[in-house]
């Protein structure tokens, strides 16, 4: 996702409401997230579909590396060799 543009990116809701098509458009074209504004202050992000879901598998990502560390931390890890031993025992059967 690029970075927002401050002077670009943020509308009040009033101009995106006039100009919904070529603001839709707009956040196709450039990839850049828009902030919509509401009596002056940030009200609503919105992202391009394929913007949203780039997001959403980089925090699951995140997150299952994350939960994954805190079981390393926790003595919940296996051994490489042992699962590698298991994966191959599988294979094989």
């Amino acid at each position: 996702m690029q970075r927002i543009q401050l002077d670009k990116d943020i509308q009040p809701l009033s101009e995106f409401r006039a100009n919904i098509a070529s603001f839709i458009d707009k956040i196709q074209k450039t990839k850049r997230p828009l902030v919509i504004t509401q009596h002056g202050k940030s009200a609503a992000v919105i992202l391009a579909v394929s913007e949203y879901e780039q997001l959403v598998d980089r925090l699951e990502l995140l997150t299952d590396i994350q939960v994954a560390e805190n079981q390393l931390n926790k003595g919940e890890g296996i051994d490489h060799k042992d699962v590698k031993n298991q994966i191959l025992g599988n294979l094989n059967e």
